[in-house]
């Protein structure tokens, strides 16, 4: 798969036909389809609006989560793990949302076991999913 430049997006073509057939390689097409009928004809750049703040957002959390995991901070963890599982789901990005489940439910649970490897993985994932986001919107 490869990334669905906004020049594609009804948003960044407004009056235009054009729509993309593929989402970015980290984001779902039916949750980007969503975004889209909230703004059918582009014309108030919803799509373009929410992936800037998704984009912004996610730079911050990554940093954050990566900061509480130096500090060993696992209530700081989980609060940035929930709070990117909900905004990623709603932009496509499901492997994401995903992996920030399983990280709030370890430190729900108490178990640390993983706990290091699951936010490695939620930092990896996030790269990839912020490149994806990225090519969306600067293509």
């Amino acid at each position: 798969m490869t990334a669905t430049p906004l020049s594609h997006c009804p948003e960044a073509t407004a009056g235009s036909e054009t729509t993309p057939t593929e989402a970015p390689h980290r984001l779902d097409e039916t949750a980007l389809a969503k975004l889209r009928e909230l703004d059918p004809e582009g014309r108030h750049g919803v799509l373009v609006r929410v992936m800037t703040a998704y984009e912004s957002s996610l730079v911050r959390l990554l940093a954050q989560l990566a900061d509480a995991h130096a500090r060993g901070d696992r209530n700081a963890i989980g609060t940035i793990a929930h709070t990117l599982k909900s905004s990623s789901a709603s932009v496509g990005a499901l492997a994401l949302s995903a992996g920030c489940a399983e990280t709030e439910r370890s430190v729900r649970s108490g178990d640390s076991a993983g706990l290091g490897s699951q936010v490695e993985a939620l930092q990896v994932e996030g790269g990839r999913v912020l490149e994806s986001v990225r090519a969306m919107l600067h293509a």
